[in-house]
């Protein structure tokens, strides 16, 4: 989408950090859009240009509903804001989103994009001992490409980093048992795409096993040519397809995400 067409970029922002800053901000809201969130709870970041690794977030309080470019704060890997200027209360972040998202952004250069959500149906696979089963074309995108991160209490230690990375390893979506879902993705529209599918995989997982019939699962040819057909590819046509088709459904919110 061409940003500069929609609104003014604001003085001292770089253009590429401001297309940023739009494209999270209406990923906030496609997750609100879609009943992913969690009251101010949750959170998605995405990596800025640049060495340094700097990255932004929600500023604390915000319905992702409401989120514009201008909501979020660029912080760096050891949480400290980045600019100067803003009051303390325009500028807090939740410390455990730091915690997870900071550990994958120093580790993973190919993760952009992270998205953390605690939904019913991911909290309750995320609970389920077999983790997601390989009963749905949904659940395969992701089969031999999940991983499992056990439950350790509220994300508030620095020392969880180091598990959180190296249970995610080079995949692009992690269970964390208990808590919820996370996807780490190459871009915006390929992070969305991750979490959508992931959060329909759980929902299809969580229906199926509540009707009390026996499943039917796939044979292992089949899941793992399911998965080779799905791929992971960051810039997938198909996914900027779907992106710039989601953006439609929250163009006319009351207030502009580009702002």
């Amino acid at each position: 989408m061409d940003i500069q067409s929609q609104t003014s970029i604001p003085a001292g922002i770089d253009p590429a950090e401001w297309a940023i800053r739009c494209d999270l901000a209406a990923l906030y809201r496609l997750v609100a859009h879609h009943r992913m969130t969690d009251l101010i709870y949750t959170h998605i970041s995405a990596r800025v240009p640049g060495p340094e690794h700097h990255f932004l977030i929600n500023r604390y309080g915000v319905m992702f509903h409401e989120m514009r470019a201008s909501d979020l704060v660029k912080i760096d890997l050891d949480g400290n804001v980045v600019g100067e200027g803003a009051p303390a209360s325009e500028t807090m972040v939740n410390k455990a989103g730091f915690v997870i998202h900071s550990a994958i952004h120093a580790a993973r250069e190919d993760a952009m994009c992270v998205i953390h959500t605690h939904t019913s149906a991911g909290i309750a696979v995320s609970a389920q001992e077999q983790g997601l089963l390989p009963i749905s074309q949904h659940a395969l995108k992701f089969y031999g490409r999940l991983a499992y991160h056990g439950y350790e209490g509220i994300a508030l230690d620095l020392d969880e980093r180091d598990r959180l990375v190296a249970d995610l390893g080079p995949h692009p979506a992690m269970i964390l048992r208990n808590h919820g879902l996370l996807v780490a993705g190459g871009t915006i529209p390929h992070a969305w795409s991750l979490i959508y599918y992931l959060e329909r995989a759980c929902q299809a997982q969580i229906a199926a096993l509540a009707g009390g019939a026996k499943l039917v699962l796939p044979p292992e040819e089949v899941r793992l040519r399911t998965a080779a057909q799905f791929g992971n590819n960051p810039d997938s046509p198909h996914q900027a397809l779907a992106w710039e088709a989601s953006l439609r459904l929250i163009e006319g919110d009351r207030t502009d995400w580009r702002c």
